[in-house]
């Protein structure tokens, strides 16, 4: 943690010494241990409850309700609706009566959500994941999540309950959007990133990452064996094995008919037996509640521990219950003891017991000019160019601007769930503050940099929907049931959407800019639409647009893919925006206005038709799925051409790697960046792999007739599958090398032969191509 320190306290007990190994230190302190203290450490409270309206600790309830101390501290800064400054000492506050009033003085783990920057008030807002993914750009996704961990670390925070890499293959998702796609590879490369950002390479500067949902929320739980374990648990076993990630939540969904939290299959045989995962698993929230076939509170929490839940988030309400299950020998101490001993250790390696404590003092300012800038740097490389018909792109020249939409100048369509602004207006029901950060709309955006000489008219002209679209559903965090019972909600822009008004400004423009899409209602955790269409009125107000005569570029803000193919073939160029995060106006006007050129190619396959309920991936290979644009793909202002591949052409199956190469020149007239994918393919009858994988991929940057060589190591590992007896194996045979600008447009290939014996092991040990870029 850089920068000012303030001393917090001396620790009631002091463990921490170099000649003591952790484990000896977790197994003093578990000994020096009532059983009360025990029990607490699997429990997790919100910290509001402790404070008055002045944000005073309230002691006296502390000593009511945690006398033997509380193991985590559930959504902290997002709850308390306060600035950084005032967080931090709520957190102070808290943790310094813990350390001095509880028989062993152990501090509590205090947890946020940093999907998109620090879930508290002020904090930059980067783009949403499935944005993020579309970049192709692990070192800037560490940069990102460097600066959140610093920041989550100055108000006391430890632990953050992401990242999100559900591999999600159903379009409809509602979550979709935290997730980073489609693509067990792709997820595996980002989420790496994620969690390395995060832990900073030492736990006591960083803070501890969260893989959530294990295993297969969004689509692929429920797929066969050897695409679980070949594609869906990927990038949970990359990070867990690579980016040693220390903790993973289990899904609200069944694994075998059975809820994750208590599925011993899940936890206990693959994620512990498989993946050899030693940390911490955490619920979901209130998910042991939701373990069903008629059991009661008690015989939950006894699923749930027996089956290696450790913790019992938001609230331990379970696992209250525990010391009674111990009493009647439903869970024995052996279990209660593991279980503590994971949080324990856990804490030790964060420094939460080191003597002494510190924590930052003076003002805490969580948006800073760099991580503005930052944001607009991923929020420029997440937007995907979709259509660009006879160049109408980019709009670099003088001429008379319509700007419509209810995605036009509205914060909402930069701010995508998981955000601090869309928590509290979602499951708080309060007004956020654009202001606080400052979010850019695509409006102010495009009047800062509008090209000299042009002009702008702007005007709504449509409201995202005129009734009620989204069914609140329990699928999700139980807690949203209160909203359940009144869910009759609208976001409301503050602006009158004048359709006559929209159309005179686009029928006088030159061009038309079409602001469309989703929102915070539309789309998100227990938030169901049913439709993958534009809601409301919008696909109609778009074809009146059309009828104009003038051209028309829609840009689509969401955090899914929309069903646009009608209008897209009418429409002169078509942008998918996703949630861009607060400088995502900036961004956006700059790749209108030609100042950037877009980069980011598809991280999910942009369906054609309506695809509700049903997986697609472009990996399953078939033909004939109703999709628009492919995997991969992407539009740039310039154009590319791939050469010279030179593949080795034979290695042995006991090798390590082998490498590839080949050339990448920028042919057009303005400096763009490409993302060239490298696919792997069987080439023999009967090869147990999948009909096309992505196993690598580089972002390549290039000024105009500039040209730079590629060179791709590959593990050997990345040509293997999941054998029928459980086993990681590589066969000897011939395979397939495909590079390409997309999963369906390829522009160089080659074939390696593999030499040798099957070779086999219990698991992988090598995930992701390493990438070298030279001149």
């Amino acid at each position: 943690m850089k920068g000012p320190k303030l001393l917090f306290l001396a620790l009631a007990v002091t463990l921490t010494s170099c000649t003591q190994s952790i484990e000896k230190q977790v197994d003093i302190l578990y000994e020096k241990m009532n059983w009360e203290e025990r029990y607490a450490q699997l429990k997790g409270l919100y910290m509001t409850q402790f404070f008055d309206e002045n944000l005073q600790l309230d002691t006296a309830l502390c000593r009511e309700k945690i006398p033997n101390g509380v193991g985590h501290i559930s959504q902290y800064a997002f709850n308390t609706f306060q600035d950084p400054d005032d967080v931090r000492d709520m957190v102070c506050q808290l943790q310094t009566w813990l350390v001095e009033n509880t028989p062993s003085g152990i501090p509590a783990l205090f947890h946020e959500e940093l999907l998109t920057g620090v879930n508290t008030r002020g904090a930059t807002i980067y783009p949403q994941q499935i944005g993020l993914a579309c970049s192709f750009n692990p070192e800037l996704a560490e940069q990102k999540t460097w600066y959140s961990a610093t920041g989550l670390r100055r108000i006391g925070g430890a632990l953050a309950l992401s990242p999100m890499v559900d591999v999600c293959r159903d379009p409809s998702f509602n979550r979709l959007e935290e997730s980073y796609g489609e693509d067990g590879y792709l997820s595996a490369a980002m989420g790496t990133a994620f969690v390395r950002g995060l832990q900073h390479g030492d736990l006591k500067e960083g803070v501890a990452a969260c893989t959530k949902h294990f295993p297969g929320y969004g689509g692929g739980g429920n797929a066969p064996e050897k695409e679980l374990i070949e594609e869906i648990l990927l990038p949970h076993e990359a990070i867990i094995r690579t980016a040693g990630s220390r903790v993973v939540m289990p899904g609200y969904h069944q694994f075998h008919g059975q809820e994750c939290c208590a599925s011993k299959e899940a936890l206990d045989d693959i994620l512990r037996g498989y993946l050899g995962f030693e940390g911490v698993v955490v619920s979901d929230y209130s998910a042991i509640s939701k373990v069903q076939g008629g059991l009661s509170p008690l015989e939950q929490a006894v699923a749930a521990i027996n089956a290696g839940n450790d913790v019992d988030l938001p609230h331990g309400a379970n696992y209250a219950l525990l010391p009674e299950a111990v009493e009647k020998g439903l869970v024995s101490e052996k279990t209660i003891e593991t279980a503590v001993k994971r949080v324990l250790r856990l804490k030790v390696e964060l420094g939460l017991l080191d003597n002494p404590m510190f924590f930052d003092k003076g003002h805490i300012e969580l948006d800073s000019p760099e991580e503005r800038e930052l944001a607009y740097r991923l929020a420029t490389q997440s937007v995907v160019l979709l259509k660009n018909e006879g160049g109408i792109l980019p709009l670099d020249k003088p001429m008379k601007i319509a700007l419509t939409g209810p995605n036009a100048g509205s914060m909402w369509a930069m701010l995508g769930d998981y955000t601090y602004p869309a928590m509290i207006y979602f499951w708080k029901r309060r007004i956020p503050d654009a202001e606080n950060p400052h979010i850019v709309t695509l409006r102010e955006g495009m009047e800062k940099g509008l090209p000299e000489g042009g002009s702008l008219l702007y005007s709504r002209g449509c409201d995202w929907t005129e009734k009620i679209e989204t069914v609140i559903n329990s699928s999700g965090d139980p807690a949203v049931a209160y909203l359940i019972k009144n869910q009759k909600r609208m976001v409301d822009s503050g602006e009158i959407a004048d359709r006559a008004e929209a159309l005179r400004y686009a029928a006088q423009s030159d061009v038309i800019i079409a602001a469309m899409g989703e929102n915070v209602m539309l789309c998100g955790e227990n938030r169901d639409r049913g439709s993958l269409r534009l809601p409301g009125s919008q696909e109609q107000f778009v074809e009146e647009l059309i009828a104009t005569g003038k051209p028309v570029v829609l840009v689509v803000f969401g955090g899914r893919a929309q069903v646009i193919s009608e209008l897209e073939k009418k429409c002169a160029a078509v942008i998918q925006a996703w949630y861009p995060g607060e400088e995502g106006g900036n961004a956006l006007a700059d790749i209108l206005y030609g100042k950037v050129s877009p980069s980011g190619k598809l991280s999910v396959s942009y369906p054609s038709e309506e695809i509700v309920g049903r997986n697609i991936c472009y990996s399953y290979g078939k033909s004939g799925e109703p999709i628009a644009h492919p995997f991969g793909f992407g539009l740039s202002y310039s154009s590319f051409e791939y050469s010279d591949l030179s593949l080795q052409g034979s290695a042995a199956t006991s090798d390590k790697t082998l490498e590839l190469s080949f050339k990448l020149r920028n042919s057009g007239e303005v400096p763009a960046d490409e993302i060239a994918q490298i696919y792997i393919c069987p080439a023999e009858e009967g090869q147990q792999l999948s009909p096309i994988r992505l196993q690598g991929f580089a972002r390549v940057s290039l000024e105009a007739g500039e040209q730079k060589s590629v060179t791709v190591r590959l593990g050997l590992e990345q040509f293997g599958y999941y054998d029928a007896d459980k086993l990681w194996s590589i066969d000897p045979g011939k395979y397939t090398v495909k590079v390409g600008a997309s999963s369906e447009d390829i522009r160089l290939e080659g074939t390696v032969c593999l030499e040798g014996e099957r070779k086999s092991a219990p698991r992988r040990e090598m995930y992701l191509s390493e990438t070298i870029i030279n001149q």
